[in-house]
């Protein structure tokens, strides 16, 4: 994990000189997801990856870098993310980098080269289209080879197991997961929820995610060049991100250390947050990472203008980061903090912190 300033490497340098971050910003984005798309990965991400450019005035041979998030697994073929280049042109040649992750991950890499000072500018993007197969089955790889991933569990059934022991152990409440399904707009109300069927004991559907297809793209773009771009940059301040065991017999399935980790590095509590946007696909999860992270259970504050409708496999993490910018922009909020998360029982988690004012 790069740390959040870069030691300048050379011949002859003193282990104390540091080089400052470059301040960098989020300053244009664009997003959409729908419950079953019938575009293309290349069709779906046209548009978004058309708007963002045209928001700010930016040819791609004006963009130093492209990143993007997705998966292979995902799309059933190896590489399918070099067609989606398609979307962003093939000519002329780019920078260009994928991570098989979540594209919170490739905004990470992309912010790791802004500190090397290489590009002023930068595409990322990530989509996910889960519509077309079996999305538990797919999550099943993710699993140990070896005692794990035999057993052909789903994402579900392996939730319920942490959510019996979180239960079992008085960590939280059914009455908590209630109130998170109401917020979540899942159900309408507390009695509703307690009417559904178990899913996977004890999760009822209204813990569990609705998927969706969709993708989101943003621009990036250091210090000079941002407020060139955007009339209120997003500045990230801090970003870190950190990972669990891939175990579940050496975790401890009552806590997420690696997102406490990464939030206290990222700096979540030198202010106060008028906005967070957690990346959590079940109540359950919602309802720990709020408790790790000290955030309210029940904010009052949310997403107004592009709500986030379901999970977006490789897409919604960054998801998170742009709606997080939007409520910047939007004056909703001056401090926000975006979560991602991926692997199994949330074992990576990626913590950024947005403000509109430079720190």
């Amino acid at each position: 994990i790069y740390p959040l300033r870069l030691q300048e490497f050379g011949a002859g340098m003193s282990e104390n000189k540091v080089k400052p971050m470059r301040k960098v910003a989020v300053v244009a984005a664009a997003s959409r997801q729908e419950e079953k798309m019938l575009d293309t990965e290349v069709e779906m991400m046209i548009p978004l990856i058309t708007e963002v450019r045209t928001k700010t005035g930016l040819d791609q041979t004006d963009i130093g870098f492209t990143c993007s998030g997705s998966s292979d697994f995902l799309a059933g073929q190896a590489f399918s993310f070099v067609m989606t280049l398609d979307a962003v042109g093939p000519v002329p040649p780019i920078a260009e980098s994928h991570v098989e992750m979540d594209g919170a991950w490739a905004l990470y890499e992309t912010w790791v080269k802004f500190q090397m000072g290489v590009i002023d500018t930068a595409l990322v993007y990530s989509y996910g289209k889960p519509s077309p197969g079996s999305l538990q089955d797919v999550l099943s790889t993710q699993l140990d080879p070896y005692y794990v991933a035999p057993l052909w569990p789903d994402a579900h059934s392996i939730t319920a197991l942490q959510a019996r022991h979180l239960l079992e152990k008085g960590e939280i409440s059914t009455q908590e997961l209630a109130d998170c399904a109401v917020r979540a707009g899942t159900v309408e109300n507390k009695e509703q929820y307690f009417d559904q069927p178990m899913l996977a004991d004890p999760l009822r559907q209204a813990d569990c995610p609705t998927y969706a297809d969709g993708g989101v793209a943003m621009i990036l773009a250091a210090e000079g060049k941002a407020e060139e771009l955007c009339e209120k940059p997003a500045w990230i301040t801090g970003i870190d991100h950190r990972i669990d065991s891939h175990h579940f017999g050496v975790r401890d399935l009552s806590t997420v250390p690696s997102a406490k980790k990464a939030a206290e590095k990222a700096g979540l509590h030198k202010a106060e947050i008028d906005l967070a946007e957690i990346h959590t696909a079940y109540t359950v999860h919602d309802v720990l990472l709020r408790k790790e992270l000290n955030l309210p259970l029940n904010p009052e504050k949310s997403s107004k203008n592009h709500p986030i409708k379901a999970e977006t496999l490789m897409a919604s993490g960054l998801l998170r980061i742009a709606e997080a910018a939007r409520a910047i922009w939007n004056e909703e909020a001056n401090r926000t903090l975006a979560h991602a998360t991926s692997g199994p029982l949330m074992q990576q988690n990626l913590m950024c912190v947005l403000s509109g004012e430079k720190e």
